[in-house]
This record gives structure tokens, C-alpha cells and sequence, in this order.
């Protein structure tokens, strides 16, 4: 709950929305069975009604999914360093396969073509109709990576165990849809929150908002 102390002014609610100043600190943990789709580009990375939400005082919720609906070949243990979050405890980062950009998908915050290393780019030369629709073809072609994508908690406090293992994804590098409803990146690019129609702010990671 905000405190009155506080010289933030949470948004009005509209009927159907929650306000993230109403979430608690330390922050909640809830089951979902809503469905939820992440895919990069092209490329379906995770799908399940079986995702957990994690809410936070001022942010943004971020959804766990679990690793088996998760396309395992499409991810990767990142090698970008482990950070510390002081409720959830450690957390280990993966990277996801990029696929081709879809028409009008790119949505405000998300990572630019023009943002990706030209290291990062893959290997031309494929014959056209060699690779199916969604596949990647490691013997031909050298994937490219969006490094450090995902992220999830392998060994979490006890109030974060149901969320062992589970996968969160940055929607500022790959495209999250609730209900068919697609995800808006949290501003900062660090704390990776979704935001969709039904949560209001302001959020943290705004202008101005350093320390709330």
C-alpha cells in the first residue's frame, strides 16, 4: 500500500483494473491460469496457463512460466553475471533465440534490429524452402542470441519456492501477450515488469521515480 507519506499520486482505477500502489512490499505471489504467450519474432518461446505473477509495490506484475512449457531449444544459460533481488534471492539469466521480426510487432521499448551486434547476425546463404517455418537450423545457419532475455530464481528464498525454476521474460526484447493482449515493458530496462490495460501506475522505473 502507498504511504502517506509518499508525494506519489497513484492513477485513477476504471472498473476491471488494479493500481501496482496496492500491491504489497515485500511483494505477493499469485497463481494464473490466464493464457500466456511469449515469442521472439517469429518464434513461439513459451506458452502456459500455468504461469505464477510476482507484485511489488510500484511495479509493474512479472510472470513466471514454467520450464516445461517453455521451448528449451530456444533458451540458453546466459553468461551475464547473476544478480541479487532482496526478496527472491539470486537470479540466473538465459538467453533466447531471436527469430525474424514480424510486421507491426515492434511495439515502444523494444530492442531495435539495429541494436543487435553485427556478431549477432546470422550466417546468410540459407536456400529458401531448407528451413520449416519457426525452426532453426543450427547446421546451416548460426542462431542469434538476445543475451540475457530471460531470467529466472534456480534456488529462491522460501517465500519464492512455488517459482523454482520458472522463466520471466523481458517484453522489452521479446513480444508477451496476455490474453491476446500485448505487454508493454516496464520504462528502465532492468526490472522487466509487464504492463498491460488492466494495471495502472505510475510505475517505477519512470522519470523521477529513483527511490520510490
Amino acid at each position: 500500500m502507498i504511504s502517506r507519506r509518499s508525494p506519489v499520486q497513484p492513477v485513477s482505477l476504471q472498473p476491471g483494473q488494479e493500481s501496482v500502489w496496492d500491491y504489497p512490499r515485500p511483494p505477493a505471489l499469485e497463481a494464473s491460469t490466464r493464457h500466456v504467450v511469449v515469442r521472439s519474432g517469429d518464434l513461439l518461446i513459451a506458452e502456459s496457463r500455468s504461469a505464477w505473477r510476482v507484485m511489488e509495490t510500484s511495479h509493474p506484475p512479472n510472470w513466471y512460466l514454467p520450464p516445461a512449457d517453455v521451448r528449451q531449444e530456444r533458451i540458453r544459460r546466459s553468461r551475464s553475471r547473476s544478480t541479487l533481488c532482496e526478496w527472491k534471492g539470486a537470479a540466473t539469466y538465459w538467453d533466447v533465440v531471436a527469430g525474424d521480426v514480424v510486421a507491426g510487432d515492434v511495439v515502444a521499448g523494444d530492442v531495435a534490429a539495429s541494436d543487435v551486434p553485427a556478431s549477432d547476425v546470422p550466417v546468410s546463404g540459407v536456400p529458401a524452402g531448407d528451413v520449416a517455418a519457426g525452426d532453426v537450423a543450427a547446421d546451416s545457419a548460426v542462431p542469434t542470441w538476445l543475451e540475457a532475455a530471460a531470467w529466472s530464481y534456480q534456488t529462491p528464498t522460501a517465500r519464492f519456492v512455488p517459482i523454482t525454476g520458472f522463466l520471466s521474460f523481458m517484453p522489452s526484447m521479446v513480444q508477451c501477450y496476455i490474453d491476446g493482449e500485448r505487454v508493454y515493458p516496464q520504462a528502465g530496462g532492468f526490472y522487466g515488469g509487464w504492463i498491460t490495460s488492466d494495471v495502472v501506475g505510475p510505475f517505477k522505473g519512470e522519470p523521477g521515480s529513483w527511490g520510490w
